[in-house]
């Protein structure tokens, strides 16, 4: 009697959370959107993409994942490793993409799948949803930085925007003019992010031969490094620098730009929407490719964004495979990036009327171009590691010192590697 009793007990739990009747509901693992307007009605973001992905088969809900992009790993890593089936779909950094594939924690796209959601896709972006010549993750939106400035000061300075800068042109102009260059320093991912784009921009990488995984080469140490060294203490050592450089984010630089005389920021796609409201700022604002490390080489912008993958536990796949098509269909990247300010992945939505309603024609193409010629984070599973050795030895800014810095870090990073250091 106690049995049958548990029994009918569990059924009517089980009945009550739909149980093996009724729709199936797909459970999505999203990263936060930006603040809605106000006044903005309905579902926002990709809250909306799963409202209008649900279908008479299954319902998509949402689930919110911390702000912290490596909060949003170690939360969906402790519930992969766990081989947990109610992730179905995962909004999914592109720099952890490598990780999870080699973890085998992605279900893999059929062939047909795979081509359909690479087809028109950014290669910047295709790129960064790839794992040893596959694609593991569908691109929904796709990010890059942009060197934004305060056209009042670059004029006062005589530089010509129309043509490539230099990062030490960057920043001897804002320091000649009581300016500021506002860059993310803060002891944590973004900072790499820098580093990352000032060494590809000088033709080198921080880690190659990710494919070896520890086996990695760590390739910081190299001229390119000292290069990217060179710029970081220029910033720090210079008035330019923002008073709080040590722990400036993308969000610490926004209020150093906006006053005047203002100068330059580096920082992603949400910038001009970020000023939009405020008509004496955006008029005055200005865009341009990233800055070049070394004069004449072509700069390598950061790519950013996020991905959906389908999870490789979950017991609705096929369902999921079909969420995926529809959440990063060129509809909803479209609207997607009209309520947000993040950048489509597929190269057709720049054309749409409704984008271009949003942002002058001329910063799309510029958003284009920079995803298209920007310089990805090394696709490696221990990216983590990696991103910590960096930290390690290029924090604080104003500590770099270029004879000393990248050769240190690249030791630290490969005895990190190798089991040999603790972080």
């Amino acid at each position: 009697m106690a049995l049958a009793a548990v029994l009918a007990i569990a059924t009517s739990l089980l009945a009550a959370c739909g149980g093996d009747s009724g729709k199936p509901t797909l459970t999505w693992y999203i990263n936060p959107d930006p603040t809605p307007p106000e006044g903005f009605e309905g579902e926002f973001g990709q809250a909306g993409i799963a409202d209008r992905c649900s279908t008479d088969a299954y319902d998509i809900e949402t689930e919110l994942l911390p702000t912290s992009a490596t909060e949003q790993r170690i939360q969906l890593l402790r519930r992969l490793a766990a081989e947990d089936s109610s992730i179905d779909l995962m909004s999914l950094d592109p720099v952890f993409t490598a990780e999870f594939a080699a973890a085998g924690f992605l279900a893999e796209f059929p062939e047909d799948a795979a081509s359909t959601l690479s087809d028109g896709v950014l290669q910047g972006a295709v790129d960064g949803a790839s794992w040893e010549d596959r694609l593991v993750v569908a691109p929904l939106w796709a990010n890059t930085q942009v060197l934004w400035f305060r056209k009042s000061l670059a004029e006062k300075a005589e530089l010509d925007m129309s043509q490539p800068v230099t990062w030490e042109q960057v920043i001897d102009a804002a320091a000649e003019n009581g300016g500021t260059v506002g860059v993310q320093a803060n002891k944590y991912e973004g900072y790499v992010v820098w580093i990352n784009a000032l060494i590809q921009g000088a033709g080198g990488q921080i880690v190659s031969d990710t494919e070896e995984g520890s086996g990695a080469s760590v390739d910081i140490g190299a001229e390119a490094g000292t290069r990217a060294a060179e710029v970081v203490q220029k910033l720090a050592d210079s008035s330019a620098a923002q008073a709080d450089l040590s722990v400036s984010n993308e969000g610490t630089v926004l209020g150093p730009f906006a006053e005047d005389p203002g100068g330059f920021q580096v920082n992603w796609t949400f910038v001009y929407n970020n000023y939009k409201a405020d008509k004496a700022v955006i008029e005055d604002v200005g865009w341009a490719r990233y800055p070049q490390t070394v004069e004449g080489e072509e700069s390598r912008p950061p790519i950013g964004g996020i991905n959906v993958g389908v999870g490789a536990f979950s017991t609705h796949e096929d369902m999921a495979m079909a969420a995926v098509q529809c959440i990063t269909s060129e509809e909803n990247q479209v609207q997607y990036a009209v309520e947000t300010g993040n950048m489509p992945a597929r190269q057709g939505a720049y054309e749409d009327p409704e984008l271009m309603k949003q942002f002058p024609p001329d910063l799309l193409e510029l958003f284009q171009t920079s995803i298209e010629g920007a310089g990805p984070r090394p696709a490696s599973p221990y990216w983590s590691t990696i991103v910590s050795g960096v930290l390690t030895e290029w924090h604080p800014a104003d500590s770099v010192d270029p004879a000393s810095t990248p050769g240190e870090a690249a030791s630290f990073i490969d005895d990190a590697l190798q089991g040999d250091a603790l972080l």
